[in-house]
């Protein structure tokens, strides 16, 4: 069967080892390449332009860029210009972004369902050379004086969704979704939920690319991959929705002696707190041990593959092993298997 496959990078890592690794990827024949815009990091946008030149084939997103920090008609600006640059292959992943980073500039993040399905409606008119004040749906204040004098650009837009309400949202809007798995597994509920609002609006699941986006964390050492992937869940885990921690039989309750610790200053008491189920939550080990995980979701149906952070102990050497060790065997699956 024919899989699509992609690598998610956070705007933590420099310049440089953002190229290395894009190249890595073309190299060994991921599809897309996806990096993050979270606040306060390296500029989103910036380390996209570098990647577009320095690739040729793979296809650059922005995951994601949300409507409260970027107005829309900025946003379909820096999509219009990144499509230039790469040759049309820029995919522009739009969100409604966290309250958390948004707060810290003082943003608040009202209304983020009507929000960004305005933003989604207002950029696709910008990008098909059209006033976003003759497309209902777009929110106020356009004027007829507001498109982009460069030309049409038209760009596959892209949802990054965990609620069911907005994963709904991408099914009916969006050329792309990229809902967010805690577990993996969690795939098969969050495609049902994107499909509920594909057939609302006349359309199926085979009308957009539905990336399933994970974390994972690759190394020869297991113990290695796992105590990255520990670190990253002894963060965040805490904050993941109830209803999806409560797939992996967790609640938000059992990691309070992990926030306790990082509260603490201890980080690797945290760490050590992580148990095997909520080392679940992401994919961790060796090739094998991936290849397992990604064989399940590709026999609840996923058609597109989204290795992102944390990787492993060294980026770099884990998209160098998922091509060569993972993506090779995932290209010799029977459909439906």
């Amino acid at each position: 069967m024919s899989v699509t496959t992609s690598i998610r990078l956070n705007n933590d890592l420099d310049v440089e080892t953002l190229t290395r690794i894009a190249r890595t990827a073309e190299r060994h024949g991921f599809d897309q390449m996806w990096v993050s815009n979270d606040l306060f990091l390296r500029s989103g946008p910036v380390i996209l332009t570098v990647l577009a030149t320095a690739t040729e084939k793979i296809k650059i997103g922005s995951g994601i860029w949300n409507p409260y920090s970027v107005h829309p008609a900025e946003i379909a600006m820096m999509a219009a210009t990144l499509q230039e640059v790469s040759g049309g292959r820029f995919l522009l992943g739009l969100g409604a972004g966290a309250q958390d980073f948004l707060g810290w500039a003082g943003l608040e993040r009202t209304a983020p369902l009507g929000t960004t399905r305005s933003a989604i409606t207002a950029i696709r008119a910008l990008l098909a050379g059209d006033s976003p004040a003759a497309v209902p749906g777009s929110g106020s204040g356009w004027t007829e004086l507001a498109h982009l004098r460069t030309g049409a650009a038209p760009t596959p837009i892209y949802l990054g969704a965990m609620s069911p309400k907005m994963l709904a949202m991408a099914g009916e809007l969006a050329d792309g979704a990229l809902p967010l798995l805690y577990p993996p597994e969690h795939f098969a509920t969050a495609a049902e939920q994107i499909a509920g609002g594909a057939s609302r609006a006349g359309r199926t699941l085979a009308d957009l690319d539905l990336a399933a986006c994970f974390w994972c964390s690759i190394d020869d050492d297991p113990d290695a991959a796992a105590s990255v992937l520990a670190e990253k869940i002894a963060y965040y885990g805490a904050s993941f929705a109830p209803y999806l921690l409560a797939r992996a039989g967790l609640s938000v309750r059992d990691f309070d002696p992990i926030q306790a610790a990082l509260a603490a200053g201890d980080v690797d008491g945290a760490r050590s707190l992580v148990t095997p189920a909520m080392l679940g939550l992401g994919i961790a080990g060796g090739a094998d041990d991936v290849l397992a995980r990604c064989r399940g979701l590709l026999a609840a149906g996923a058609t597109h593959l989204s290795f992102g952070p944390p990787l492993g102990p060294d980026p770099e050497r884990a998209v160098r092993v998922l091509g060569e060790r993972v993506l090779p065997a995932l290209g010799d699956e029977p459909a439906g298997a």
